[in-house]
């Protein structure tokens, strides 16, 4: 595990149960482990894995050919080294590209992964996930229906249940129709005043929201309220200390090797 100077010692257990939603670890690496390696590739998937981190959340979206990719951008620009928007994409063109070379010349060659090449990896790699649904336009029913089919069929039985989580109710919706058994997360830059309507709504059993905007009322009161809660993007150990101490489960990080766990 990669243990810099500096790191501040969470003292959590990094319990994992085979019910979905629950009992997540303390850290979850952000896209893999975006702050040191390509996000969304599984060069990041394995970089968490080096650092220790036994939960890992990336983004899935469809290409044009419908099946299911590791992306974030509704565009190629930012991460890759293609033009023009994902929908336009089949899976063959999007292997075409370097998905690598814009973060180190050390990761030039990195593909974009299919889901099912990153279920694969997390099987190898004993990771649980957290799937950030990422639909295209127009796209988010169809998305949640693929990715439901995918991880009923293709979910690597030996890990823990995966989370499912979106900003999108109707992905969501989706998802609680065609694969409950799967745990959901409702996703918020800020805590919604409806938030809590919708995650009953959604069969929601976390919800998911960014630490800046959180207070520790709205923690309390997420708490309180049976759902388990967890944070993005949390890089500075101090923050996550602090979350922890209002009863935050899990803060998700772009770096892990910041953090060391009990």
């Amino acid at each position: 595990m990669v243990q810099p100077q500096g790191t501040l010692k969470i003292k959590r257990k990094n319990t994992i149960n085979r019910r979905p939603g629950f009992n997540l670890p303390s850290v979850i690496g952000h896209r893999g482990a975006a702050g040191i390696a390509p996000e969304n590739t599984l060069a990041a998937i394995r970089a968490a894995a080096e650092c220790g981190v036994k939960w890992v959340e990336f983004d899935v979206k469809l290409a044009s050919d419908g099946v299911a990719i590791v992306l974030h951008d509704d565009d190629l620009e930012r991460t890759t080294n293609g033009q023009g928007p994902v929908q336009g994409q089949s899976l063959s063109d999007l292997k075409a590209l370097d998905a690598g070379n814009w973060f180190r010349p050390r990761f030039q060659g990195e593909q974009v992964p299919s889901l099912k090449e990153a279920l694969d990896l997390l099987g190898v790699l004993e990771l649980g996930a957290n799937l950030e649904l990422k639909p295209g336009p127009g796209r988010e029913s169809e998305t949640a229906k693929v990715v439901a089919e995918i991880l009923s069929s293709f979910w690597p039985d030996h890990l823990p249940g995966p989370v499912v989580s979106s900003f999108s109710d109707e992905a969501l919706r989706e998802m609680q129709s065609a694969a409950p058994q799967f745990g959901r997360a409702l996703l918020s830059h800020r805590l919604a005043p409806d938030w809590r309507k919708r995650a009953r709504d959604l069969g929601c059993n976390a919800v998911h929201c960014g630490w800046q905007h959180l207070t520790r009322t709205q923690a309390m009161a997420v708490i309180s309220g049976g759902y388990q809660l967890r944070c993005y993007t949390v890089n500075n150990p101090i923050v996550g200390d602090r979350l922890f101490s209002w009863g935050v489960e899990s803060i998700i990080t772009d770096h892990p090797e910041r953090f060391t766990i009990d």
